[in-house]
This record gives C-alpha cells, sequence and structure tokens, in this order.
C-alpha cells in the first residue's frame, strides 16, 4: 500500500500528507473494473494522466475512484463513451443545470427504448423462424431459406 502522499503536480511526494494516494491494482478492485478498463480510459482521455509517485508508480486519489465509478455506472446503464465523455465534460466544468443533465438522460432513455422496441421485434422473427423449422435430419432448414429469403 502506498503511504500518503501529498500532490505537487504530477509526481506526489510521500514526505507528508492530507491525501491518500492508491495503486491502480487496488483502484480496480474498488470500482469493480478491470486493471485494462482504466488503462483504456486513460488511452482515450475519459480518465485523467495519473499521477506518479516518487517511485515512478502510477497513484490515483479518491477523486479518480468516484470518477472511474461514475464511468462504470454509466456504461451499466447503456451510455456510449462519448456520452460520458459529454457527462464528465460537463461536471468538470461545472457548467451544467441538473434541466440539461435531465434531457440528456431523457434522450438516452428514448434511445434505450427504441433498442428494446427493436430487440422484441428481433425476438418475434426469431421465434417466428424456430417455429417454421421441422427439427428434421435433412439439410433442408426453414430458418437457412428465411435467412436466405
Amino acid at each position: 500500500m502506498i503511504e500518503p502522499v501529498v500532490d505537487t503536480g504530477s509526481r506526489v511526494n510521500s514526505m507528508a500528507s492530507n491525501k491518500t494516494y492508491m495503486k491502480r491494482g487496488i483502484l480496480a478492485n474498488k470500482a469493480d473494473v478491470n486493471i485494462e478498463t482504466i488503462r483504456y480510459y486513460e488511452n482515450i482521455a475519459l480518465m485523467p494522466t495519473p499521477m506518479r509517485s516518487e517511485g515512478g508508480h502510477r497513484v490515483y486519489s479518491n477523486n479518480d475512484l468516484k470518477k472511474l465509478s461514475f464511468i462504470r455506472r454509466c456504461r451499466e446503464l447503456g451510455f456510449t463513451l462519448d456520452e460520458i465523455k459529454g457527462l464528465l465534460g460537463l461536471v468538470d466544468s461545472r457548467n451544467y443545470t441538473c434541466s440539461e443533465i435531465r434531457d440528456i438522460t431523457t434522450e438516452h432513455l428514448s434511445d434505450v427504448k427504441q433498442k428494446i422496441r427493436d430487440l422484441k421485434k428481433m425476438e418475434r422473427s426469431l421465434k417466428d423462424m424456430v417455429s417454421e423449422c421441422n427439427s428434421s435430419l435433412h439439410p433442408d432448414c426453414a430458418i437457412i431459406e428465411t435467412l436466405f429469403s
């Protein structure tokens, strides 16, 4: 575990402290994501470039944990990475209203509802194809014929 450290720019000093930092593996465990996910989010600038300890290790703050948890939750709700970048941009700039966030979420909800309608249509089509299949041991298959039509 990393000792408490003080933020001194892009490097952290382990001498004194009012902040504690954690290594990437601990951050991943606490946020319930894979280490590779954190690397990916850093590469696409969804997560900021981490600070480094005096020894050169990447270190993360509780704010990084909060941001990563926010991203994970947004992903669970189906927000795209671009939508999450937009939300984080608003949050980081502190230039948003609750009404704006509601509008973004309402638009996303509309997209989710459309996807559900599309999935139900796919389900009906697949059920129809399966019901046409007689499960014979011959190569003639109603499902294949339907897919080619």
